[in-house]
């Protein structure tokens, strides 16, 4: 992959190619972006000035070149929680100060450690979050008159018990625009098929049923057909405190999800973006984004993938789909009152199917592996719990996971410490990490060492990779030993990340510089001569 120039070769021709990508990606985000923002417990407005605000600033001061920006489906259970828990008002603080966050990470340089974060864990939560955003429009979907709750039990509860309001006229509305979304793209490929059963049902709403469904007006008011006036959340200490977790949560997720979908845009462009910027830019626009009512921003993998195959050329396309959703918002907005939630829930709910990675899922399952196990972890704890704890777990799992596979890797040859004595010379090799997961095999031969009391003592690291400060403590108490009893102790072939941590710890100093080598014949003539 390479890494391009954002606006190298531009012409009227290119700029052709961006507005076309830019009108069909704003064509695809003006029925994601209101059905984000009502799954999120806020108005459907508030998620087209997402689109508008955010997407503009994630286009022009991202990382990535065809990075499409706004609410995405990730973010629904965070938000939708806060707005229960707290209110819009103080969701619109936490917004800003997950921007703040995410300018840190962007220069603290963090955006390469997205790497780190096992497939498990991020199958795991997204498959959460799918089950979250799917069973949280069952309500909208059936015209079932159940009370808001927050925990995944207390909503199917809730619905369970209020099953005996399910309205047929929100089935048939939702059967209608279900039916559009999956089968537009078999009939018109070019035609977006949220759009399509958007309309659809909105038609057969208004037409047949006018006043027998839920529609945003009834429920959230007519939709301003303007962007709302530059104002900042009111803040004190207090807020800033209990919010934080929630801002925390925002911005992790925020920054994963924006740099796995300019991930996903370079694997399908051939460049390479900036991750760094990417987060910066993330940081800038959510930072905006609550200043006019929206509500947190991301990269949309879905819709940046939609860019790209729409042929799009630069950031352009990216300006073009939010100004076309301005446009429309301007123009058509009054007209959107009517759009019934049971039109909106079908989209939410394809969505949801298309990011639960079940194929993933079932795939690392049937491997029954410590990775099945922190996948499924994860996904529970996710959707019983909130995806900080899901994420927080399944990363805490995955760790010691890890330790525990590292600390086998540390071995000898033979399997066996092998041993060469010559008039009382013995020789340890390692190959592996010396680290905190495998210091009880160090600390066996350290001990081994002492009670036996060899006359010299060769330490072969030739093919030791990484060491750390609990491997260093445990060579530091050997040569202490050697040291006391005037004996003789020879470092072999030390070289990379031990060699620099032995030199600032002061251990090679300690063994002098004599007693450092390189081949293995000079050290048996030390010890031997």
């Amino acid at each position: 992959m390479k890494r391009l120039g954002r606006y190298s070769g531009y012409n009227l021709q290119t700029l052709r190619r961006d507005i076309i990508a830019g009108i069909i990606v704003g064509i695809v985000a003006i029925p994601l972006g209101m059905s984000f923002a009502i799954a999120s417990g806020v108005n459907p407005e508030y998620g087209l000035y997402t689109v508008i605000i955010g997407g503009l600033l994630i286009s022009l001061l991202g990382g990535s070149r065809f990075q499409i920006g706004g609410p995405t489906g990730a973010f629904v259970p965070i938000l939708l929680g806060v707005v229960i828990q707290f209110g819009y008002q103080d969701l619109l603080l936490a917004g800003i100060m997950a921007g703040i966050l995410l300018i840190i990470f962007g220069l603290l340089k963090l955006g390469s450690l997205i790497k780190f974060i096992p497939r498990p864990v991020v199958v795991g939560f997204t498959a959460g979050i799918a089950v979250i955003i799917f069973t949280g429009q069952i309500g909208n979907f059936t015209g079932i008159q159940a009370e808001q709750e927050e925990g995944f039990l207390q909503k199917m509860q809730a619905l369970l018990a209020a099953v005996d309001t399910i309205s047929m006229y929100s089935l048939l509305i939702a059967g209608v625009s279900l039916a559009a979304i999956l089968l537009t793209p078999k009939i018109l490929p070019k035609v977006p098929g949220a759009l399509a059963g958007l309309i659809l049902s909105t038609v057969v709403a208004v037409l047949f049923f006018q006043g027998q469904v839920a529609t945003i007006g009834s429920v959230y008011g007519d939709i301003p057909s303007q962007l709302p006036q530059l104002q900042l959340p009111a803040f004190t200490l207090e807020k800033i405190i209990y919010l934080l977790p929630s801002a925390v949560a925002i911005a992790l997720l925020g920054g994963v999800e924006s740099l796995l979908s300019a991930t996903v845009a370079d694997n399908m462009a051939k460049t390479k973006h900036h991750s760094n910027r990417e987060l910066i830019g993330q940081g800038v626009a959510n930072i905006a984004v609550p200043l006019f009512g929206g509500i947190p921003a991301t990269g949309a993998i879905a819709r940046t993938a939609t860019n790209i195959r729409s042929n799009a050329f630069s950031p352009v396309s990216g300006v073009v789909h939010c100004v076309f959703v301005l446009i429309i918002l301007l123009l058509f907005a009054p007209y959107a009152s009517a759009i019934p939630l049971a039109s909106m829930a079908p989209i939410l709910m394809v969505v949801a199917w298309n990011m639960s990675e079940r194929k993933e899922v079932a795939h690392i399952i049937r491997m029954r592996t410590f990775d099945s196990f922190i996948l499924i972890v994860t996904f529970a704890l996710t959707v019983l719990a909130d995806l900080t704890v899901g994420v927080g777990c399944g990363l805490l799992l995955a760790f010691v996971v890890f330790v525990k596979r590292m600390s086998t890797v540390l071995f000898v040859k033979d399997e066996q410490i092998h041993v060469k004595e010559t008039d009382g010379v013995r020789m340890w090799q390692f190959e592996g990490p010396l680290f905190f997961g495998s210091t009880d095999i160090l600390e066996e031969v350290v001990e081994k060492t002492i009670n036996e009391e060899p006359d010299s003592l060769i330490l072969d690291l030739q093919k030791v990779s990484y060491m750390d400060t609990s491997a260093e403590a445990a060579l530091h108490k050997l040569v202490d030993h050697y040291e006391a009893d005037d004996k003789q102790l020879l470092f072999l072939g030390v070289h990379g990340q031990p060699e620099r941590l032995l030199h600032k710890t002061g251990l090679l100093a300690k063994v002098g510089e004599e007693y450092i080598v390189n081949k293995r014949e000079e050290a048996v003539r030390i010890c031997t001569s």
